[in-house]
């Protein structure tokens, strides 16, 4: 959700029961502004809350002009004194891919696992021995912000455009989703570089908008069913949640350019779906 409509936005998804204490409110609305002019980010997004067992992240997104440019992630334990996230790698997926269970909430804690890794012996010959591989805790948030933001970022269709040069805007003429397209799932695109629309024929490509239609959208996610749409306050607040990442919750108003999206939650993916659905 982005910080200049912060108040508006949390008081949207507070449905779902993510919502902050009054002191938290203020402290981001404050902070937030500053990561914007110290950074100089063109938007800033508060993400949401990954919650630990001792203390919980407060996690912040820095967008620049190109809106599908690679984001810079800080984090916060008081959501006043902001630390930036180093980028996602793959190794760092396959290091976290083994972690299970609850954040602890201190960056600096290491999990620890056991590998099996070929050690040189003498000669030609290898020998495989288990060795200790310790990984911080700071590494593996940057790896599930990664991948919810991957597998569950979520914008209504039109709300950003893409130029003929290549560069992605915002729309600033978008003025929301009419009543019966918020209703459908199709209408919502994943916030990311697209990964599917490579595959469409171009008897598929041949009714999109290359401006508006250039992302991949949710009703192509894999489970089908992994996204509840609901609306709410007589139908004006459209509300999506994730199945797959307990936690993650898109809203929008129809009509209105208000839309957003909060992840609050344990960092944890629901490997159960396929078989609950």
């Amino acid at each position: 959700m982005d910080s200049e409509s912060l108040l508006l936005s949390l008081e949207l998804a507070a449905g779902s029961g993510q919502g902050l204490s009054p002191e938290r409110r203020a402290a981001l609305l404050t902070s937030l502004q500053l990561v914007k002019r110290d950074y100089r980010y063109d938007r800033v997004l508060f993400w949401g809350r990954i919650l630990g067992i001792v203390a919980d992240y407060y996690i912040a997104q820095g967008l620049s002009e190109d809106q599908l440019a690679p984001r810079k992630t800080l984090y916060s334990l008081n959501c006043m004194e902001w630390s930036l996230l180093p980028p996602a790698t793959e190794e760092m997926a396959a290091q976290m891919a083994v972690v299970k269970g609850r954040f602890m909430g201190d960056p600096s804690h290491e999990y620890e696992h056991t590998e099996f890794q070929k050690m040189p012996a003498e000669g030609e010959k290898t020998f495989e021995d288990d060795v200790v591989v310790q990984v911080k805790e700071e590494t593996r948030l940057v790896s599930v912000i990664d991948q919810i933001d991957k597998a569950v970022a979520v914008i209504p269709r039109g709300a950003l455009f893409k130029t003929p040069f290549g560069p992605v805007h915002v729309n600033r003429t978008f003025e929301g989703l009419s009543l019966s397209e918020a209703r459908k799932l199709s209408s919502y695109f994943h916030f990311r570089d697209p990964v599917g629309l490579k595959n469409k024929t171009l008897l598929e490509k041949a009714d999109l908008d290359p401006s508006l239609d250039f992302l991949d959208s949710l009703e192509h996610d894999i489970p089908k069913g992994s996204w509840s749409v609901q609306m709410e306050r007589g139908n004006s607040l459209v509300v999506l949640r994730s199945l797959l990442w307990p936690g993650l919750t898109f809203f929008h108003t129809p009509r209105t350019r208000n839309h957003g999206y909060i992840y609050v939650g344990t960092g944890e993916k629901n490997m159960d779906l396929p078989f609950m659905l």
